[in-house]
């Protein structure tokens, strides 16, 4: 375990895959400065970085001129770039956005218009006989394929960075959860577990936790964090043959996540899932844990309220994926008829740290506030993993605009 300096240059919040990338960038800016990435847990890569299907996205679904748009294409290309570099198994196996009635043709059109102004690689439109010949055991009326979608393990993609950060100077010290960031006349107290580190500049890449080292340090109280729980199921291995690569619904256009599908992972397992139930717990890894602060905070905020009243039938939806497996099975069916309940079993879940305006409206880009001598990225959900390295170079072009 490393020891936390006493003073840096530069101090990152958080070892997930984002923080070691803008850690990894920043040293490769500026490689005489001294810098120090503090992770609360005991080891990085703990949270939403390891707990994904690994989906290296093609950037089909955000809109033109977004953040999220510009920065998925380019990312997922310096992605498959370092991976290729490093060894790292990155697997361009394709995806398929399946249409499975007449209501989704349109939704499917936009996807597609989407797409093709984000210069998505390779890009078509495909009818119910393609659909077939890609993914043989797939029915539906229309698709998007994306043959330039594909998976890998980021957790070994976090822990390259880490490498090259340390290789490169860069101290990576675990169990030292931040509680406070103090303005001093030349810097910033950053104050944590196991003592205090005093910083030129920080940017705090918190996730979950992103919106209450924040506030504390000066930013605007919204948007507010809210966990999802995302449950994951698994394929049996002799069921395997079911999926070859990854088969998506057509998602719901009023709501930032993609709806359950199936994706073979780079181990060669096939996940389905997730689900996206709001939960009490910023860890809620068991749908039974609550964290009072934490729900507290989601009760608290205005924005809960008005994102219930606006999709509580989607609400009631996720929570019956969440308790029956048959329920969730059953929604995947429509487009992969032959899937039964007894043909999975449980596989593992994972948080996304959403962030939520006051209005109810759940933020559908990626979000950075300044404070002083600081930056602080409120909101990061997929495809941040697959955007990590064009986003990394953006945080750090904000942080030399600062100072």
């Amino acid at each position: 375990m490393s020891e936390p300096p006493s003073t840096a240059d530069f101090v990152v919040i958080g070892a997930g895959i984002l923080g070691l990338a803008v850690a990894r960038e920043l040293l490769g800016r500026h490689p005489d400065a001294s810098l120090c990435v503090l992770e609360r847990e005991d080891r990085i890569a703990a949270h939403q970085t390891s707990h994904s299907s690994g989906v290296i996205h093609g950037g089909i679904y955000y809109a033109p001129g977004s953040l999220k748009a510009r920065l998925c294409v380019e990312g997922a290309r310096l992605l498959y770039a370092h991976c290729e570099e490093r060894g790292i198994e990155a697997r361009r196996n394709g995806k398929l956005i399946v249409a499975t009635d007449e209501r989704e043709i349109e939704r499917l059109d936009e996807l597609e218009r989407r797409g093709r102004a984000n210069e998505v690689p390779g890009l078509r439109r495909v009818g119910p006989d393609e659909i077939g010949e890609i993914e043989p055991h797939a029915r539906g009326l229309a698709a998007l394929h994306s043959p330039a979608t594909g998976v890998v393990d980021f957790g070994r993609v976090a822990a390259s960075f880490a490498q090259e950060l340390e290789q490169a100077g860069g101290v990576v010290a675990t169990a030292a959860g931040v509680s406070a960031l103090r303005p001093r006349p030349n810097g910033v107290a950053v104050e944590h577990e196991r003592g205090t580190t005093e910083a030129g500049f920080v940017v705090s890449c918190a996730g979950a936790w992103s919106d209450r080292l924040a506030i504390a340090a000066g930013a605007p109280e919204a948007p507010r964090i809210i966990p999802f729980r995302g449950a994951y199921l698994r394929l049996r291995p002799e069921r395997r043959d079911l999926v070859r690569a990854s088969i998506y619904p057509v998602p719901d256009p009023e709501l930032p996540f993609l709806g359950g599908h199936l994706t073979r992972g780079i181990d060669r397992e096939v996940l389905l899932g997730p689900s996206a139930l709001m939960v009490g717990a910023r860890d809620a890894y068991r749908l039974g844990r609550l964290r009072r602060r934490d729900l507290t905070s989601n009760l608290a905020w205005p924005g809960t309220w008005r994102l219930a009243g606006r999709h509580w039938r989607a609400g009631l939806t996720e929570l019956r994926h969440a308790v029956s497996r048959r329920a969730f099975v059953a929604d995947l069916r429509r487009f992969v008829p032959e899937l039964q309940p007894g043909d999975v079993l449980p596989a593992f879940s994972g948080i996304r740290a959403q962030a939520l305006d006051r209005d109810g409206r759940l933020v559908d880009d990626f979000v950075v506030h300044r404070t002083e001598r600081a930056l602080h990225v409120r909101n990061a959900p997929s495809p941040a993993a697959t955007s990590s390295l064009a986003l990394a170079r953006v945080i750090v072009d904000a942080a030399e605009e600062v100072g």
